[in-house]
């Protein structure tokens, strides 16, 4: 969360959002994991449950699934007829993930397909897939940031949005001693963004930043 105010950031968490036992029961399991800062919070997750809902989405993409929270609340927001291709490469992090989709009655509306990312974007596309897919969630390795994006405007429709997770990339972005290959794909990102004539964008400072871009 954007703030180091404590008893905002409480209130927040109390009052922001409607906090189910399976989402909290998820959470606290891969809190406890030493990767667990890579999961989304939950004031962000309750945002993409409404943003699907909002856009009416029915088809969607996710690369890099982790433990499975992001997938979860997105399919929380689709129809039951609705479905997330999700794209990892972690059988023991998803597998966690697959626990929780199946107690909330969502796993059918989750395909998980365990390769390379940018394999199965570039599988889906072949398969004649570009231009039908809603909305893309791109929260994986960022130095494949600008790959992921390119593809993802591939697959994505007119109107559809593309959300890119960590582009605040923890207050690196403007820190000028951060020379590393991570934070340098995540500043080259944003530019990239900011200024592409494809897409009406902002970004958000929800978590660890979100910028949302609207496909024209």
């Amino acid at each position: 969360m954007f703030t180091n105010d404590e008893k905002l950031i409480r209130y927040v968490l109390e009052t922001g959002q409607r906090n189910q036992p399976i989402l909290k029961a998820l959470r606290d399991e891969t809190a406890a994991m030493p990767r667990g800062r890579m999961q989304i919070p939950p004031e962000q997750g309750a945002f993409m449950t409404n943003l699907v809902r909002m856009i009416g989405a029915r088809k969607t993409l996710e690369v890099g699934t982790f433990t499975g929270y992001s997938a979860l609340v997105v399919a929380m927001g689709l129809p039951d007829d609705g479905k997330i291709i999700a794209c990892d490469v972690s059988e023991e992090w998803t597998s966690i993930g697959r626990r929780y989709w199946q107690e909330a009655g969502v796993a059918h509306k989750i395909d998980l397909r365990l390769q390379p990312a940018v394999a199965t974007l570039d599988e889906l596309i072949a398969a004649g897939e570009s231009g039908s897919f809603d909305l893309a969630f791109i929260d994986a390795d960022k130095a494949n940031y600008d790959a992921y994006y390119e593809r993802c405007m591939t697959l994505v429709r007119t109107g559809g949005v593309l959300a890119i997770d960590n582009v605040l990339w923890h207050g690196a972005v403007v820190d000028d001693a951060r020379q590393d290959e991570d934070t340098v794909s995540i500043r080259a990102l944003n530019l990239k963004v900011h200024g592409d004539p494809r897409v009406d964008m902002n970004l958000l400072p929800i978590g660890d930043g979100l910028t949302l871009a609207v496909k024209r």
